[in-house]
């Protein structure tokens, strides 16, 4: 059964293995979550489980949330998020079940679901590595520019998937098959190698891999 959990990207460090090679390793703060709902495909018409993440004070959280955690005799979380699964794996969780980081293995591998940093509005040469116009005599100001992209006649438009200037960063990525090097279950610790998206203290999902080598 896969395992689920939220948590926080800390930063970075490293850590040494047994054989004295030095690890690059990036914390997440993992858990422990509480599951506050269950979707059914009777009521629901998909299974789900939704999880809640880091306690708060109830003056933060707004009248239905409240209602919601005190129907459930819970305390109030900062983040709540639903976890699609199949009827099965979902039949294995009750609501007010706490999920740690000893759900996970060490040495096992991971997928990590976080929003990329945001990086504004950018071009073409940034966001997607173009190379740009020549830089010789008698080009003014289109060094950096896309070059020609519409057709006159026919289609007489742009095609979709054009490499144009836009917003760059700031979507939902998933970093797959990334290795849990340790857990630290005492501190709720996650120590992975391999790029974790995101910025500092921004919530990410971690969740066993679903495609491995």
């Amino acid at each position: 059964m896969s395992a689920v959990i939220l948590g926080k990207k800390k930063g970075t460090t490293q850590i040494f293995d047994e054989d004295g090679n030095r690890v690059p390793v990036t914390v997440i703060e993992a858990g422990p979550c509480v599951v506050t709902q269950k979707m059914t495909p009777a009521k629901h018409k998909y299974s789900a489980v939704q999880v809640g993440f880091e306690k708060i004070p109830a003056r933060k959280v707004n009248q239905p949330g409240m209602g919601l955690f005190k129907s459930l005799d819970l305390a109030p979380m900062r983040y709540l998020r639903e976890i699609r699964m199949s009827p099965e794996e979902a039949e294995a969780h009750k609501v007010g079940d706490e999920i740690t980081v000893s759900v996970f293995t060490a040495g096992e591998k991971i997928d990590v679901m976080a929003t990329s940093k945001g990086c504004g509005f950018q071009g073409v040469v940034k966001r997607y590595h173009q190379k740009g116009n020549t830089a010789t005599r008698g080009t003014h100001e289109v060094r950096r520019h896309p070059g020609s992209i519409g057709m006159c006649q026919f289609p007489g438009r742009i095609f979709k998937g054009t490499r144009l200037p836009g917003q760059m960063g700031n979507k939902r990525v998933t970093t797959q098959n990334l290795r849990l090097v340790k857990i630290d279950e005492e501190r709720n610790l996650l120590l992975v190698r391999g790029a974790v998206p995101g910025g500092i203290n921004s919530l990410v999902v971690v969740r066993t891999a679903i495609k491995t080598h």
